[in-house]
């Protein structure tokens, strides 16, 4: 459990230390864990670390929870889940690395332009547009990080017996 908690204390502190755009560790601390410890854990590791950063960090002028808040973290959520089960039979860089890219063009998707027209009425294809080069800044920070951080992870969590995070063999809590 203190690994676990460590790497969500890590992703807060990367997340509101300066940083270049769409530079954070969720994705790539989250595929690990799902690799570990299956996707219910990684999903709630995943939407904890976008949650409490809301809650924690918000938005001036803004309030700090909002609908994008559970649109946000329920879509890292799905991605934790998709992470334990991708990662059940599947090791190494490359699929950290293909994982993250084709997991943060969903996430951008449905954040961006689907959030944007649903919730702010803003036009589709403006959104969609307007959405470029956001995820290429994230798409280059999520394949930096699986390339990177989420290798460090894994060794990191290895000598980790599974008992000490996870209550039981399914990894339900």
């Amino acid at each position: 459990m203190i690994r676990y908690l460590s790497l969500l204390a890590f992703n807060l502190l990367v997340r509101m230390a300066p940083r270049p755009p769409n530079f954070e560790p969720v994705m790539s601390t989250t595929m690990p864990l799902g690799r570990k410890y299956g996707g219910l854990w990684a999903g709630t590791f995943a939407f904890l670390s976008i949650f409490l950063f809301d809650l924690l960090h918000g938005t001036p002028g803004y309030p700090r929870i909002g609908v994008w808040t559970f649109v946000t973290a329920g879509t890292y959520f799905a991605i934790g889940v998709a992470a334990g089960r991708y990662f059940r039979q599947r090791k190494g860089v490359r699929h950290y690395v293909g994982f993250s890219v084709v997991a943060t063009l969903l996430y951008d998707f449905i954040t961006g332009p689907v959030m944007s027209s649903a919730v702010w009425k803003m036009p589709f294809l403006l959104s969609l547009v307007g959405q470029v080069p956001f995820t290429l800044w994230h798409l280059a920070g999520n394949a930096g990080g699986a390339l990177l951080i989420s290798p460090l992870v894994e060794r990191w969590l290895e000598g980790l017996p599974r008992r000490e995070v996870v209550a039981n063999a399914d990894g339900q809590f």
